[in-house]
């Protein structure tokens, strides 16, 4: 069985929803047509057999009183009676039995018990004048019982038997076949399965074609789909046929959206990188050749090129190993180092290593703490997101300007904000500034230093964390960038 069920799941038409949507239409024809068939047959088997027994009851009650008027029960010769009994039982291809008070058979339709004592739980109840209905579909008959009822009159009532009592005298048990409903029921059943079968055939046929029509804007979703993987169109597709397609293909255009800015990204990102790799190369190149261009350099002169070779070298070193701090925060997050640390002691380390840099411009650094925090964080990543933002801060101040490091967190979350003095951002660049090769001054950025991809390494550290980073600057008077860092890790 399980070896079945394991061949059916992997069986693709059974994973297809055009089977599936046919199946479930087939069956939710087809099921209440059976059992439609069923309740009619038997709705009309327990109406026929009411109706038989009605009818049985009613010529039984006749007969009944008969045979208290010519006294059967003491005198079994009376014709009439004889006839009547015998015409039931034609009528009903039945048998009727007479008994009497002692439990005495004084007449069988059949002749075979006559004379005998039947002792019977309906013949008794029925002596206490409780009729019974036994209808055995097994065998195909209805067995019914009447009480013989006598209204004592007034010449033989008595003390204990006042006037107008109705005493039991006798019981009829009655078996009357059932053979023609059965018959009956027979053809029903035919003609009822022919209509059924023919049902059958046109829910069949109705379920695929209807299946087919419901799974048309799926296979347009899957051939648009198609159309644009293989980079026939590039266009935003639309089948909105169905809420469900319309969400399928609104989330398609979506990833289609945003493939295609990942794609200008990498484009501009491939240009970027080959034009910053180039420009140190070029740099140095064009230093080599006039060395080599010359005869009798000078040491001096010889000294300062070098110098200047070594500047290129030393930033197309820094840049490279900008690139591979970015692939390395690009993979998955599973790999961070993840330890409990001290935000606060972190914090001062690193501005202790840049305040050197700081005092260069007369920049005063301070350390606001409002409470102690400890983190799960990775160390190193966490190291360099301070050093990159306090390291901006520094180089994009003003002579004696101000960085501010705040420290502060709640129950869940711990943020850092660098607040800084110094030429500010740009309105129309503050979505770019996490670019990569993105500067905002570009007419300094040589002078300033740096390879344009501090921020957006940071930026990619702090979602690495599951954090958030944000940023306000007013142009000309400073810059605060505020990370937001959940104090546990949690992976998802």
């Amino acid at each position: 069985m399980a070896d079945i069920k394991a061949i059916l799941k992997n069986m693709k038409i059974w994973r297809s929803l055009k089977v599936r949507l046919f199946i479930i239409m087939f069956l939710m024809g087809s099921i209440p047509s059976i059992f439609v068939r069923v309740g009619i047959l038997e709705n009309y088997e327990s109406r026929a057999v009411d109706v038989r027994t009605s009818d049985v009851q009613t010529q039984l009650r006749i007969i009944a009183n008969h045979l208290i008027t010519y006294n059967y029960l003491q005198d079994t010769s009376s014709e009439v009676i004889g006839a009547e009994l015998e015409q039931i039982s034609n009528l009903y291809n039945g048998r009727v039995l007479i008994i009497n008070g002692n439990l005495k058979v004084v007449k069988d339709t059949y002749a075979i018990s006559e004379g005998k004592t039947i002792i019977s739980e309906e013949v008794i109840r029925c002596m206490k004048g409780i009729n019974t209905v036994n209808y055995d579909a097994v065998n195909g008959f209805i067995e019914i019982t009447i009480p013989i009822v006598e209204t004592v009159s007034a010449q033989m009532a008595t003390a204990e038997v006042p006037e107008g009592t109705e005493v039991v005298r006798g019981v009829m048990l009655t078996s009357v076949s059932t053979d023609s409903i059965v018959n009956t029921m027979e053809l029903l059943n035919r003609k009822a399965l022919i209509v059924e079968i023919i049902m059958v055939f046109c829910i069949f046929a109705i379920a695929l074609i209807l299946a087919q029509i419901l799974i048309k804007p799926f296979d347009r979703v899957s051939k648009a789909i198609s159309e644009v993987k293989e980079g026939y169109t590039d266009d935003p597709i639309s089948v909105p046929d169905y809420l469900e397609t319309e969400h399928i293909v609104d989330s398609f255009n979506s990833l289609l959206e945003r493939m295609k800015a990942l794609d200008d990204s990498r484009k501009e990102f491939v240009a970027n990188v080959s034009h910053e790799l180039k420009t140190p190369i070029t740099s140095v190149k064009v230093l080599a050749d006039s060395l080599l261009a010359q005869q009798d350099v000078p040491a001096e002169l010889y000294h300062e090129f070098m110098v200047d070779i070594a500047e290129e070298i030393e930033r197309e070193d820094k840049i490279i190993n900008d690139l591979l701090a970015l692939v390395k925060l690009d993979k998955s997050a599973a790999e961070l180092n993840i330890s409990a640390i001290n935000i606060n002691d972190l914090t001062e380390i690193i501005l202790k290593r840049l305040r050197p840099i700081a005092r260069k411009k007369n920049i005063e650094v301070t350390l606001i703490s409002k409470r102690e925090i400890i983190a799960e964080v990775d160390e190193v990543k966490m190291s360099l997101i301070l050093t990159n933002l306090v390291e901006n801060a520094i180089k994009y101040n003003r002579e004696q300007g101000k960085v501010d490091v705040t420290l502060d967190a709640d129950h869940q979350f711990f943020t850092v904000e660098v607040a800084d003095t110094g030429i500010g951002i740009p309105a129309e660049s503050m979505s770019q500034i996490y670019e990569r090769f993105y500067r905002v001054d570009k007419s300094h950025s040589r002078e300033i230093g740096g390879t344009g991809l501090g921020l957006a390494i940071t930026r990619s550290a702090v979602m690495l964390h599951r954090g958030s980073i944000k940023v306000d600057s007013v142009e000309g008077e400073g810059t605060t960038f505020t990370l937001k860092i959940p104090l546990t890790r949690v992976l998802l």
